[in-house]
């Protein structure tokens, strides 16, 4: 027997009642009680660095200034052209940005995504494009085996859910296997992702002529975004965006 939506949409919404009763929403940042599910208290709040105003264009860095109606990239950028359109990211990588990310990556903190897209999906509100195909950096598939997850990927179907943009997690293929990087500079970095990733040739028909929007969860350098854009202009894209929930706030 199929149920009405009028009977469905009561009981969904008695149901998320109870299970609020049962486990009430509680801060990602240090565990107190809120009022909104998946949501920060005022303090956590207060120490994750949001990001707003005026923003580079590329990448999506807090800039100085007030916008004046031209493209405004930041010195990184303009030194190192990036091969997408805009980019946009929700945070800055420090303080409880920093540890919420940490713990989604390597804690297993997967109640952090709810939250995160909503973020996500209003910093990129600005450069969305009707008709875009969202699609994950992705993981070699050793390191998936060993995390179980890829938080890019978890972060770009909670994107598409708020946006209700079309998504697809395994557009993107990393076939070569690359050495950690947290700790390599920018060349090092550019230079082991050369070529590592590719579209998936049973996936490469769904972006032939469109635009795509890629998700990460941090942006340090650029280069695994870089080599998922150059991927995709190669499948004949029509224009490719990016979005991060966080930004990595470089040295001059």
């Amino acid at each position: 027997m199929r149920l009405s939506c009028a009977v469905v949409k009561p009981l969904q919404a008695a149901f998320q009642t109870a299970v609020s009763l049962i486990y009430p929403p509680r801060c990602l940042g240090c565990g107190i009680l809120v009022d909104s599910e998946f949501g920060l208290c005022s303090a956590c709040w207060r120490d994750t660095p949001f990001i707003g105003g005026t923003v580079c264009e590329s990448c999506g860095i807090p800039l100085m200034g007030a916008p004046d109606g031209q493209r405004i990239d930041c010195d990184h950028c303009l030194e190192h052209p990036r091969p997408w359109q805009n980019g946009r990211a929700a945070l800055l990588y420090s303080d409880q940005a920093r540890s919420l990310i940490l713990g989604l990556k390597h804690g297993d903190r997967q109640d952090v995504v709810g939250p995160a897209a909503q973020w996500m999906a209003r910093a990129a509100r600005p450069i969305l494009r009707e008709g875009a195909l969202i699609a994950p950096v992705p993981l070699h598939w050793t390191r998936l085996l060993r995390r179980r997850y890829n938080q890019a990927a978890l972060l770009a179907r909670g994107l598409a859910a708020q946006t209700g943009l079309e998504h697809c997690p395994d557009l993107l293929h990393r076939h070569r296997r690359t050495r950690m990087l947290e700790e390599a500079t920018a060349e090092e970095r550019f230079a082991a992702l050369a070529s590592a990733i590719r579209v998936h040739p049973r996936r490469a028909h769904r972006i032939a002529g469109r635009a795509v929007l890629l998700v990460d969860d941090v942006m340090t350098s650029g280069a695994t975004l870089s080599a998922c854009a150059k991927a995709c202009h190669e499948a004949g894209a029509a224009a490719i965006d990016v979005v991060t929930l966080a930004r990595v706030a470089l040295e001059h």
